[in-house]
């Protein structure tokens, strides 16, 4: 992976907020880059017309009925009103990663399994205790099993023992990853440390270059990456995307008012043009513009990834966006990762800490992937976790006047509506909602 794709990537998980911070960093670090404006009320295929005239399969499905992208003439007051969000606090490290844990098709035994590794994590994401402490000698197999699921997670090298075991995870999950890269990880790291690359060749039987190309890879992993989930002052939440219904049709608006339409500085254009400047200044130009274009053409693919993804979510959960919460389906990451045609860890990554204004609050992304609980009606019925936590509330809710139900009535109230669930589980999503027992209510 070369620093711009990693870049690249980096821009993809950043929520509007820290994208324009990001922005402000790379304005002051390249010359080349400028803010042509600060806002524009243009839509995102007349950005896209103006930078480079490219075309996108995305936007020329944008024509699906019941679906539109835009910008229209209400949006900057939509904006506005939209733009003040809940107060939240920043997802940590073992929530993001519990979150995809919950995505996964696995049994409930290794489910657990997977929640005391997860607990088990420090700040870096790293074992505090050894994992095979964790349980019993017997199922250490599973704990096994799981370790690798979870250290296929984003950030990809947690759940391992120490930063040399990290970095070997994720040069071994990275398609980019040059044959050497992990041998160098297993066998030669003490001296990468030192900067021996000439011993290393001589050791491994390789090329200088070789060598020398799995470094630069290997400098692009993160040997901590846990540390991208440190602890932050709460903030407050403002919308990368606003969902409104108008006419009977979606209208998805991505929320770019923080956000500054970027250039290429003229004068580094002329300068490159021009014919009798040194080569060092023309190199110095050339490499500036070139970067300034990736970055660019990085917030784009994120825009428009996002758009994508968005758009995916809105056409599988459209009951959700016209009913309310009850009627969230079950999603999984893969179901959007299919649908668009990206990898799940893209999917993972942009819905992360991204938000959406609805007509039923403000949401992130992240909530409308839930795994599906079946139901005992006719034809089977499937449930999202979430929506059957909007029913259990409903149940309480509409018990509330009268005789207090405790978790037992709540289990055969929901059998009565065709959802099985052990009483156990009822409690715990009770819990969740922060609703009391039936002694405490």
């Amino acid at each position: 992976m070369n620093p711009q794709l990693y870049q690249s990537i980096q821009l993809m998980t950043l929520p509007i907020q820290e994208l324009r911070f990001r922005i402000q960093e790379e304005l002051e670090r390249n010359p080349a880059l400028e803010v042509i404006e600060e806002h524009t009320d243009a839509s995102i295929e007349e950005i896209s017309d103006r930078e480079n005239n490219e075309e996108y399969d995305y936007f020329e499905n944008t024509s699906d009925p019941g679906y539109t992208i835009s910008y229209d003439e209400e949006s900057s007051d939509n904006k506005k009103r939209f733009i003040e969000g809940a107060l939240s606090r920043p997802e940590s490290l073992q929530e993001h990663l519990l979150w995809q844990l919950r995505l996964q098709p696995i049994p409930e035994r290794w489910f657990e399994t997977g929640e005391l590794l997860i607990r088990n994590l420090d700040e870096n994401g790293f074992h505090r205790e050894p994992p095979e402490l964790l349980v019993k000698p017997e199922e250490r197999p599973i704990v096994e099993k799981v370790t690798k699921i979870i250290q296929s997670f984003d950030p990809i090298g947690v759940c391992t023992r120490d930063y040399k075991e990290s970095l070997i995870v994720q040069a071994g999950k990275s398609p980019d990853s040059p044959p050497a890269a992990v041998e160098i990880l297993k066998n030669h790291l003490p001296l990468l440390e030192k900067g021996k690359h000439d011993e290393i060749a001589k050791k491994m039987k390789k090329t200088k270059e070789e060598v020398e190309k799995a470094v630069e890879f290997i400098k692009t992993l993160n040997p901590f990456p846990g540390r991208l989930y440190s602890n932050e002052l709460p903030r407050y939440v403002i919308p990368d995307l606003i969902v409104t219904i108008k006419e009977g049709n979606f209208v998805i608006i991505l929320n770019d008012e923080e956000i500054p339409v970027l250039g290429i500085n003229s004068f580094f254009k002329n300068v490159l043009q021009a014919k009798n400047k040194a080569p060092n200044i023309k190199n110095f130009v050339k490499t500036n513009i070139k970067n300034a274009n990736w970055f660019i053409r990085s917030i784009k693919r994120r825009n428009e990834t996002l758009l994508r993804i968005s758009k995916a979510i809105v056409e599988f959960q459209k009951d959700f966006f016209l009913k309310g919460p009850k009627y969230l389906r079950p999603l999984t990451l893969k179901d959007i990762a299919d649908e668009v045609g990206v990898h799940e860890t893209t999917v993972s990554r942009i819905s992360n800490s991204k938000y959406v204004q609805t007509e039923w609050g403000i949401f992130e992304l992240k909530y409308f992937f839930s795994n599906s609980i079946s139901g005992a009606g006719s034809g089977g019925s499937r449930f999202s976790k979430e929506a059957v936590k909007q029913i259990i509330k409903e149940i309480i809710k509409e018990n509330s006047e009268g005789k207090r139900l405790s978790d037992q009535k709540i289990t055969e109230a929901l059998e009565n509506r065709g959802i099985k669930l052990a009483r156990r589980t009822v409690a715990k999503y009770r819990k969740e909602l922060d609703i009391a027992s039936s002694y405490e209510r």
